[in-house]
């Protein structure tokens, strides 16, 4: 009962912001500190993502990497420092024009009880039913979705229930790609995908974030020798930073990291 108390007098997280519009796509990171009630999660980052170029954030479990994600969409606001997009503090907006700039396919999905196309449509809502279908499509999604008892009009369980992990992150992102936001935030976007789609979904996401500032959750090679700037971070910090040619030539986590990805990467049956 305490909890839902506090639910019932917490206030908006952007009362104070306002409807700004954002012109430029750089996102910073200055001395920002964040806790989970008591427990640090990031000390004193700092860091700076290029418009239009691609950071990968790669690290030991619990270090951090999906909290940096989270304070660039204003999820959770930082206890000290400061998070921009475009130079604009994202404090001084409102949610809404600040989320409207960002898509996002995350680990955890979760969809709405309603349609798989208000589903999908849910990234832009005025979207023609021909254009959900060519995001689905390019998702790898559109043929189970035509299996389904009503394709495009079946009703999905709360939170995605009636559909499989894979099914789910398909969909979401389906959902980014209509949105077609200039910022994309990808935590580990093909996590639940089976290896038959996988291929076809990294060839998806290349379109996806073509041109547009991107962040990665990574923990594939590939994604990873492929940014223009690699974060590594360990207990909340930024113990590395660079890229992938400058950083293995160094001792240190990433150059373990990579070690222990190519070895588990090797296994076989």
């Amino acid at each position: 009962m305490d909890k839902l108390e506090d639910i019932e007098k917490a206030e908006f997280i952007d009362k104070d912001g306002k409807n700004m519009e954002i012109s430029t796509y750089d996102i910073q990171f200055k001395d920002v500190t964040f806790a989970y009630e008591k427990r640090n999660v990031l000390s004193n980052v700092s860091f700076t993502i290029p418009e239009h170029t691609t950071t990968a954030i790669v690290g030991p479990s619990g270090s951090g990497k999906s909290t940096i994600c989270s304070l660039i969409a204003r999820f959770y606001d930082a206890d000290k420092g400061s998070v921009s997009v475009g130079g604009v503090n994202v404090k001084a907006l409102t949610c809404d024009s600040l989320l409207k700039n960002i898509s996002m396919v995350f680990q955890k999905v979760y969809l709405f009880h309603d349609t798989v196309l208000n589903n999908i449509r849910f990234g832009k809502p005025d979207a023609s039913f021909e254009e959900v279908v060519e995001a689905a499509k390019k998702a790898c999604c559109h043929d189970f979705i035509m299996g389904l008892p009503d394709g495009y009009e079946t009703v999905i369980g709360d939170g995605g229930s009636t559909l499989s992990g894979g099914e789910k992150q398909r969909i979401s992102i389906a959902r980014a790609m209509l949105k077609n936001a200039p910022v994309v935030l990808l935590d580990e976007a093909t996590a639940s995908v089976d290896p038959e789609n996988e291929h076809a979904i990294q060839q998806a996401i290349s379109a996806l974030v073509h041109g547009k500032t991107i962040i990665i959750v990574a923990h594939r090679l590939a994604t990873i020798q492929n940014a223009d700037q690699i974060l590594v971070v360990d207990r909340g910090r930024i113990v590395q930073r660079g890229y992938h040619e400058e950083l293995i030539k160094q001792d240190g986590l990433y150059k373990r990291f990579l070690s222990i990805r190519e070895n588990a990467e090797g296994w076989s049956l």
